[in-house]
């Protein structure tokens, strides 16, 4: 556990490796704040339910608040624990074709039929910051255009064969064996791989936490 004098650091509310590792080569200490063995995580998986006719930056946004309370309602009971109170940050990342969310596939049929579909097509990819501290609450919004080129079946069923995309919106990682397919982006890296740098920083820097020397253009 941190102590608050050793700061930067914050709570990541969050079970994804890559979140955790940006914020590692930012600079920044993490504590996840994970569900419990007594937390419902049947609801926490109803929190990303999409609504009917719900535009996919609304539904991303929605769910990352929901994210968030979940996890300060979970920090309050560690609290009384003797967890020490602290900021803590939620993401989440959706794929968009069109007004089409793509979350993580359910399973490999599921992750290939996602990728047939945006083969060879634009899509969006929209992740969601939510930074709490000291009872306020500050959003941001990251939106990236990614485009596929043509890709085989064949190919297709090789990649999810490998087990990459299972737990990954829109059944890939650009950061993985999915970027060979990628003939450009258009917006933020780091936002398609899970966590926007810049809106995070800013998020940090609006909630009065001082970043590292990195992540401060500002300093001499």
């Amino acid at each position: 556990m941190h102590d608050s004098a050793q700061a930067p650091w914050l709570y990541l509310a969050s079970q994804s490796p890559r979140r955790r590792e940006l914020l590692a080569q930012w600079g920044w200490r993490v504590e996840l704040l994970l569900p419990e063995a007594d937390d419902d995580l049947h609801a926490l998986e109803a929190l990303e339910q999409a609504r009917p006719h719900e535009a996919p930056a609304r539904y991303v946004q929605r769910v990352t608040r929901l994210k968030l309370q979940a996890a300060l309602l979970r920090l309050q009971r560690l609290e009384r624990r003797g967890w020490p109170p602290g900021p803590v940050l939620c993401a989440d990342t959706t794929v968009a074709l069109g007004r089409q969310i793509y979350g993580k596939p359910a399973d490999a049929a599921h992750a290939v039929q996602m990728l047939q579909s945006l083969a060879g097509q634009r899509h969006q990819v929209l992740t969601a910051v939510a930074l709490a501290h000291q009872g306020q609450l500050w959003q941001a919004l990251s939106r990236s255009t990614v485009e596929f080129a043509p890709w085989g079946v064949d190919e297709i069923e090789r990649y999810v064969a490998s087990g990459e995309p299972l737990g990954k919106a829109g059944a890939y990682a650009i950061q993985g064996r999915a970027s060979q397919w990628i003939r450009r982006i258009s917006g933020s890296h780091s936002g398609i791989v899970g966590l926007p740098a810049y809106e995070t920083a800013q998020l940090l820097r609006a909630a009065g936490l001082s970043p590292p020397q990195a992540l401060n253009p500002q300093s001499p």
